[in-house]
């Protein structure tokens, strides 16, 4: 059984990646229902939290059936650090995570993020305070390193452990790739068979499948896997991911119904938590996924990407059950 501090896991945890307009309650809700383990929160600023900001203080929602669950956070100043850290307890999550590998320009322009693998003992020292501060499992997500002459992240995993941190989780980028190219997991697996690394170490970038899964947990033998991108307007990559780990056998891809009513479960829930607007503008990056391989279906996300009425939405939604549940099985292909 895998565990951060006393928080169990599970035996092989597949985790959902904290990300930005992503990873929120209405997401996870759907991730959790398809076999997802551990979730994070998108990143919270710090700066935003301790000035009680409320896009900050909202990321802080956190719900019952979502546990555990890690709250993570972002920022590079000490006293704003220990200060969120202290807010972030009051919400109670499962694990504390500190972001240090987010590649955006204006998170590492100030040395928080990936900023900070210009500056590893920083990174220490900052991380070490924080689990001085607080009673909850501090956790790590971080890269490779700022670029292929920096990748500094076996010595700095070591000195993450010794500061106190109760797991790591790693992108197999720098920070200079951003997301571009194909993810590296050859140092996270140094990391692994580390004899000194005794904290469960999890592998991030790239995972898109069940085969790919098991490929990597054999090959690298991380104790979990953090799944990103790949879950974007698809949740059913964990069940898939777990099943394949599991049997051996690839599931069948979700029916035309599943994927709609999926579809309109987060739609509902998104408006209900974030309001009409920003709720319907945070959707529209998940109907790609949703309705991927459907033939013709570049109108109807037209549609669904360019209104901002509620009531249309549905509709468009359940145009796209009646038209492709009758084409199914034979003709889409998901």
């Amino acid at each position: 059984m895998v565990k951060i501090g006393d928080v169990e896991i599970g035996e092989f945890p597949l985790l959902l990646a904290p990300m930005e307009d992503v990873s929120d309650p209405p997401f996870r809700a759907l991730c959790k229902e398809q076999g997802c383990d551990m979730m994070y929160t998108e990143f919270i600023s710090v700066e935003g939290l301790i000035r009680d900001a409320d896009k900050s203080v909202q990321k802080l929602d956190i719900y019952d059936y979502e546990r555990p669950i890690g709250i993570q956070i972002f920022g590079a100043k000490e006293d704003s650090m220990r200060r969120a850290a202290e807010i972030v307890e009051e919400a109670k999550p499962e694990v504390l995570d500190i972001n240090f590998g987010c590649p955006v320009k204006k998170v590492v322009c100030k040395m928080a993020g990936a900023g900070i693998l210009q500056d590893i003992p920083r990174m220490v020292k900052l991380t070490e305070m924080i689990v001085k501060s607080t009673n909850l499992p501090v956790t790590v997500k971080t890269r490779l390193g700022w670029d292929d002459k920096t990748k500094y992240i076996v010595d700095a995993a070591e000195a993450l452990q010794d500061v106190g941190i109760k797991a790591l989780s790693i992108h197999g980028r720098t920070r200079k790739q951003m997301y571009k190219g194909e993810a590296d997991w050859t140092l996270i697996g140094e990391i692994k068979n580390n004899p000194r690394m005794k904290i469960p170490v999890f592998g991030n970038g790239d995972i898109d499948s069940g085969p790919k899964a098991k490929l990597y947990k054999e090959r690298y033998g991380v104790d979990g896997i953090m799944i990103g991108r790949a879950s974007i307007g698809y949740p059913w990559i964990f069940r898939e991911v777990k099943h394949y780990l599991e049997t051996g056998e690839e599931l069948a891809k979700p029916t035309v119904k599943e994927r709609v009513d999926a579809a309109r479960r987060h739609l509902k829930f998104s408006l209900e938590w974030k309001g009409t607007k920003l709720g319907i503008l945070e959707m529209r990056r998940h109907y790609t996924n949703y309705f991927r391989g459907f033939p013709g279906v570049k109108a109807y996300r037209s549609k669904l990407v360019n209104s901002l009425e509620p009531e249309f939405l549905f509709e468009v939604l359940d145009e796209i059950e009646k038209v492709y549940g009758s084409m199914e099985p034979a003709l889409v292909k998901v």
